[in-house]
């Protein structure tokens, strides 16, 4: 049997070698700019959460991209969630460079001014992440830059009378091994598999 794979007969799966197959994970256009230069938008598949206290992010981006040097020249970028709407944008930002095109005008895009950094947002995004790198780690294909969110900007068609953010009303997309997916039905909320059940009238006790 091939080195490369190797086949647990008791469990029925197959040992690959070692590779990226942690998903889904999520789709993001990346927005960045030098001073005088035009913005340029990257997408990123390689996004996440890596500290909650102060709010931290990070994005690893390989370093032949054209982004790679704007955002460690800058030291800004801001993560924008993509939807099924921005689907067709959210894959060319993906495969052009921004060396050879426009991607903020070629896709109907509008370059938003940021609140606390200097790098554009995507206007029609419906969370803008602003984040200022604080650390680049070379990791070989790819640079990680950890970054500290310094703001982020939510459309207000969102948010309920309350104030309440509804995230799931934005649609977003996902990406998983090639391909781009809608995040499907609604499971359950973070804590329901030790919340109690609530209590119906009838089975009350009465005082």
């Amino acid at each position: 049997m091939s080195e490369k794979i190797k086949k647990n007969e008791k469990a029925k799966k197959q040992t690959w070698r070692a590779g990226n197959m942690l998903y889904p994970v999520p789709a993001v256009m990346v927005s960045c700019a030098r001073k005088g230069e035009k913005p340029n938008i990257i997408t990123v598949a390689w996004a996440g959460t890596v500290c909650s206290d102060p709010a931290m992010v990070s994005i690893s981006v390989r370093k032949e991209r054209y982004s790679h040097d704007i955002i460690k020249e800058t030291g800004e970028f801001v993560i924008n969630l993509t939807t099924r709407k921005l689907a067709r944008a959210t894959d060319y930002c993906g495969v052009k460079s921004g060396r050879d095109v426009d991607k903020f005008a070629d896709m109907h895009l509008t370059a938003a001014p940021s609140v606390k950094i200097e790098a554009p947002a995507i206007a029609e995004s419906p969370v803008n992440i602003e984040c200022k790198v604080k650390q680049v780690l070379e990791l070989g294909s790819h640079d990680m830059f950890i970054a500290e969110v310094m703001a982020v900007n939510v459309d207000e068609s969102m948010l309920d009378e309350k104030g309440t953010l509804h995230l799931s009303d934005a649609d977003l997309i996902a990406y998983s091994h090639g391909r781009y997916y809608g995040l499907g039905d609604f499971i359950g909320k973070f804590g329901y598999s030790v919340q109690k059940p609530a209590k119906t009238k009838s089975s009350r006790k009465k005082k």
